[in-house]
């Protein structure tokens, strides 16, 4: 891995700005390359950074044919409802894909790529009878699903075009101090929906877990989709009693209610979060520490005790001054 180039697309998010500085902490790795629309959340000290929008295709294809990397982390996945809404978030990606792997067609050094899926390429945890592996059938049921998995086909075909190592990184729901989670902002609400019917369970992952996960399989270069979950799983309710939060039993038409208050209360469901509420979403850990040299820090129980841990908004009310 020494001296390696490497582009990082989306290094302006917060998960990119992680994975960023990791990088720039181990002295083997060389020139570091990042491309967002929005500026790096962290202060990078030795990464040459490239603010752009997703749709200029040329100054994207012009900046990583210039920086000719040996990997490409791809990390320019927005999840609808994170930052963006639905239809946006969808043409942000698509347009950063299209760019980004139309370029890896053509580079010369490239031996590389990471990319940032999600279990969400599963579905729900209702179609199976227990949690999916990475040989399963890929049955996504929500928006975010279908745009994780058009990514994972383009891997694909740039893996069977070049011979060109592919890791996908399925990662479960990530949530972290920073991270723009629709499911963190979820679980926050005074009063969390859930389904009654059979406590349907869910994982997540911590972001700086995440990003480890991300700079290990750039090291590492390993071929092949690797679930990035952390070790077991919550129902909604066990979640919300950690919070102190009220659960409200939810079922048929009283969901499109549901998604709609929470959207009036600052936290947006897009479908992919609605799924996970009411029929769970998980998988089984992938070979993270056989093909990665990496094992996740934080259990899923962890992950959703530090949610809860974090201040919210204290509201002081403004006083006279005392002449």
């Amino acid at each position: 891995m020494s001296g390696r180039r490497i582009v990082v697309t989306g290094l302006g998010g917060e998960l990119g700005s992680l994975v960023g500085s990791l990088l720039e902490e181990d002295s083997s790795i060389g020139e570091i390359v990042g491309i967002d629309t929005n500026p790096p959340r962290r202060r990078l000290k030795r990464s040459a950074f490239h603010l752009v929008e997703s749709s200029d295709r040329d100054r994207i294809s012009t900046i990583i044919n210039d920086a000719n990397p040996h990997v490409i982390i791809h990390l320019g996945v927005w999840e609808p409802h994170a930052r963006l809404n639905t239809a946006d978030a969808r043409l942000h990606t698509e347009q950063l894909g299209e760019a980004v792997f139309e370029t890896a067609h053509g580079l010369p050094a490239l031996e590389s790529l990471v990319l940032r899926s999600g279990i969400e390429v599963y579905g729900s945890l209702a179609h199976w009878p227990h949690q999916p592996n990475e040989h399963q059938a890929l049955e996504p049921e929500s928006e975010f699903g279908h745009m994780l998995l058009a990514l994972e086909h383009r891997a694909a075909e740039l893996a069977m075009e070049r011979g060109t190592s592919i890791a996908m990184l399925r990662l479960a729901s990530v949530v972290g101090k920073h991270v723009p989670s629709p499911l963190g902002r979820l679980l926050r609400l005074p009063a969390v929906p859930f389904n009654p019917f059979g406590s349907p369970q869910f994982s997540v992952i911590q972001d700086n877990d995440a990003a480890r996960a991300f700079v290990a399989a750039a090291k590492h270069q390993p071929h092949g989709a690797i679930n990035v979950v952390a070790p077991g799983s919550i129902s909604i309710p066990q979640a919300a009693s950690i919070g102190r939060r009220i659960t409200l039993p939810t079922i048929g038409p009283a969901w499109w209610f549901a998604k709609s208050l929470s959207g009036l209360a600052g936290a947006p469901m897009p479908d992919h979060i609605v799924q996970l509420l009411m029929h769970g979403r998980s998988a089984q850990p992938g070979r993270t520490e056989e093909l990665l040299n990496f094992v996740p820090e934080y259990s899923t129980h962890d992950v959703i005790n530090s949610l809860y841990e974090w201040p919210s908004v204290i509201r002081i009310a403004p006083q006279k001054q005392v002449a």
